[in-house]
């Protein structure tokens, strides 16, 4: 498979993983992104100060690996801010190419290659659980019907053209990410994910969704609340008032 991204040509490639309480995992996944082939991504991990040590186990694979940063929270500041702050950091340290994944193993790093192969002719690549039928392996049923129906609810709201309007695995470039105000955005659970969505849909970027399989945690527990679920539901209605006024961007 050609990937776009290499030292040859310029490009730099960023996959910003925030993480809280996911020492099982880490591990894991910075060893299997690290030994993709060719070795164009690098990995920002930021992490909220678990109570784990998720972070000073990042630190110390950082001390011997040049492609693995940290980025240290002070407490847990939510979802939203991770991403935010992991996207501020890749465009202030000249990345072109910014990619969001789960620190959870949900998502195969594997497919970071086939969003990066995207990557040529869109702006915003998103791996969908949705776009051919679902794509969810070992979800319990009220979860995926959850999952199923906040994507429907989303869509029907915000008329976005996305199946998988929640979705955390995706690739943006760096004009993408310019092109909004990060220090605007004002979502910090998984409703982050839709507030993206729209802000950067509505600047008219180029957007197009895969196909992967997105697979349940084996360790570790889900961060996922009902305050997270309430922000989600109502986020659209802010999203659509701010855009009514004008104010989206």
């Amino acid at each position: 498979m050609s990937v776009i991204l290499s030292a040859a040509n310029g490009h730099r490639a960023l996959v910003v993983i925030p993480t809280y309480n996911e020492a099982d995992n880490i591990q894991t996944v910075i060893d299997r992104i690290l030994g993709i082939d060719p070795p164009a991504i690098e990995i920002l991990i930021v992490d909220d100060n678990s109570p784990d040590g998720t972070g000073d186990l990042v630190a110390q694979c950082a001390e011997k690996e040049s492609r693995l940063h940290l980025l240290r929270r002070p407490h847990k500041m939510g979802l939203g801010s991770a991403y935010v702050n992991g996207f501020q950091y890749a465009l202030q340290n000249g990345y072109n190419v910014i990619l969001e994944m789960d620190a959870d193993l949900s998502h195969d790093p594997e497919d970071l290659l086939r969003l990066l192969e995207r990557a040529n002719d869109y702006d915003l690549v998103i791996g969908s659980r949705y776009l051919k039928g679902i794509n969810v392996v070992n979800w319990p049923l009220p979860r995926l019907l959850l999952s199923i129906f906040a994507n429907w609810y989303t869509r029907i709201i915000t008329r976005m053209p996305i199946y998988d309007c929640t979705s955390g695995f995706k690739c943006i470039n760096s004009r993408a990410l310019e092109s909004v105000r990060l220090d605007h955005f004002f979502s910090n659970g998984y409703a982050f994910q839709i507030e993206l969505h729209y802000r950067i849909w509505r600047t008219g970027s180029r957007i197009c969704e895969i196909p992967i399989v997105f697979t349940q945690r084996r360790r570790g527990k889900s961060k996922m609340s009902h305050k997270v679920q309430l922000e989600a539901a109502t986020i659209v209605w802010r999203l659509k008032i701010l855009d009514w006024l004008g104010k989206i961007r």
